[in-house]
């Protein structure tokens, strides 16, 4: 079982930390009476999904023998405008940078992290689009 603590630290700042010690500041824009010190919790999500999917694709990319020097991924999304405002389109774009790295094996290491290992692309309900592309540059 995972963990975690939040505790507000004031405001609308919380500070949250895990059992690892590890930890993350959160707190409301300035339109809603934050002062922007930390992610908005919404966008943590975001950061969870660039994580987990990130994790998997090296991961996969390394047992096929991929030449992966480097890895961003940009992600993009727009929430409902009604409540809750959760994120109802998301695009995450994957820009790997190698030697020689095949199309076909980056296609289906996406293919496997968003259909069967990616656990914070799996919480998100049948309401939320996930679109994914990828560009990949050869050094």
């Amino acid at each position: 079982m995972d963990t975690v603590k939040v505790k507000w630290n004031g405001g609308r700042r919380f500070v949250a930390w895990d059992e690892a010690g590890h930890g993350v500041v959160m707190d409301a824009a300035a339109a809603h009476k934050g002062d922007g010190s930390g992610a908005r919790p919404l966008e943590l999500v975001l950061y969870a999904l660039g994580g987990c999917t990130g994790i998997d694709i090296v991961a996969i990319l390394e047992k096929q023998r991929q030449d992966v020097r480097d890895f961003e991924l940009l992600i993009t999304a727009e929430q409902r405008e009604e409540q809750p405002r959760y994120y109802d389109r998301i695009n995450i774009e994957y820009v790997l940078s190698g030697s020689g790295l095949k199309p076909s094996a980056v296609e289906r290491a996406i293919a496997l992290s968003e259909d069967k290992y990616c656990s914070v692309k799996g919480m998100f309900g049948p309401g939320v689009s996930v679109t994914t592309s990828y560009r990949l540059i050869d050094v």
